[in-house]
């Protein structure tokens, strides 16, 4: 890992993942208001904030040849293989009916893989929406009326709901952030996430967290007006906005051994959902402990434990080289060439063949 990694961002990176394992995992929880709550509690902010720093680590994005390339390579050709290998994987596990069942693959991206497709379009998008400060409103209204509209294709809308947050990342400057990095800023996010937690238990009775902070589903579809609808996701993005700013603050500054997981997310955002699957289609939610607080502790615990292991430097290293097939080629030749350098470095020379005392020719 490079030295000029921040190790705040890949910090942050390692815990935002971790909150979509367990978000994704609570699918096997048992329902009940413990799950409800700690499922609307990370729902508030999470994804938010992954946009937000995806965001500020896109400010160098530039319509170059080497950038371009670099976005088909760790976007495009993942986004493929894993949309195509998420919908056989829920086919085996007969979580599906037929193949024919599911949504258009590729147009209408399954289950986590949503976030690929859309961070390539706003990574696209880069180059204007960082030309002006004036993209900062613009995207907001953008999201409010965007909320008129439901295009699942690529999951547009929330291409379009989700934008404020990551244009809000790539105005961001280094030197705002440091402002979060002061002594007294977690004790503020802390009450701040203590706010977002009694607020989670009530979330329902202002909004449906399956519809609203998917950031999905149109203001139509919803039952609300458009002017109600507008309110309701201002409130949202201003709840999001909240949680982004209260999880990074507590984020820890210094170099651990989940930096290096969180340089690699990737690798654990591609890969949890199969194993989650998998769980959910063996049906490990009759094996959890009895009592839905058991249950949901030991869900939690096992959705950490998936991460760690996901993001294990043997673990995360091979399968790497599946979620970035075209650079991991180029890590394996570029390996085996310096090992054999390596080798041939270590062989001694052969010696010089001794002269013939016999007649030489003419």
């Amino acid at each position: 890992m490079s030295k000029l990694r921040d190790p705040w961002l890949d910090n942050a990176k390692f815990w935002l993942v971790a909150l979509v394992v367990v978000g994704h995992s609570l699918l096997i929880a048992p329902p009940g208001e413990f799950r409800g709550h700690v499922y609307d509690f990370i729902y508030q902010f999470h994804m938010p904030a992954f946009v937000l720093v995806s965001g500020y680590l896109s400010r160098s994005f530039a319509w170059t040849r080497r950038h371009l390339t670099a976005l088909v390579t760790t976007m495009v050709v993942p986004y493929l293989v894993f949309e195509a290998a998420m919908a056989l994987w829920r086919n085996h596990l007969g979580l599906v009916k037929s193949m024919d069942s599911l949504e258009p693959l590729w147009l209408q991206p399954h289950w986590p893989m949503w976030f690929l497709a859309v961070l390539l379009m706003w990574r696209l998008a880069t180059p204007v929406l960082k030309a002006h400060w004036m993209w900062v409103p613009a995207s907001v209204a953008i999201s409010l009326v965007g909320g008129s509209w439901e295009v699942d294709v690529l999951d547009v809308s929330r291409f379009l709901g989700l934008m404020p947050f990551f244009v809000i990342g790539l105005h961001l400057r280094p030197v705002a952030l440091t402002h979060l990095r002061r002594r007294w800023t977690p004790l503020l996010g802390l009450a701040a996430m203590g706010w977002l937690w009694t607020l989670a238990a009530t979330t329902d009775d202002r909004w449906d967290t399956h519809q609203w902070f998917y950031y999905r589903s149109s203001y139509e579809t919803l039952g609300v007006s458009f002017t109600h609808g507008v309110e309701m996701r201002f409130q949202v993005l201003l709840v999001g906005l909240l949680g982004t700013f209260a999880f990074l603050s507590l984020v820890p500054r210094t170099r651990s051994a989940l930096t290096a997981m969180g340089a690699g997310s990737m690798v654990i955002y591609l890969f949890h959902g199969f194993v989650v699957q998998w769980a959910q289609a063996h049906a490990w939610r009759e094996r959890l402990p009895e009592g839905e607080l058991a249950g949901v502790w030991t869900v939690i615990v096992g959705a950490l434990l998936l991460t760690l292991l996901l993001g294990w430097s043997p673990v995360r290293e091979r399968l790497a080289l599946l979620a970035d097939p075209v650079s991991g080629v180029k890590r394996v030749r570029a390996a085996v060439a310096t090992r054999a350098v390596a080798r041939a470095a270590t062989v001694p020379p052969a010696p010089e063949a001794a002269h013939s005392e016999g007649p030489t020719p003419d």
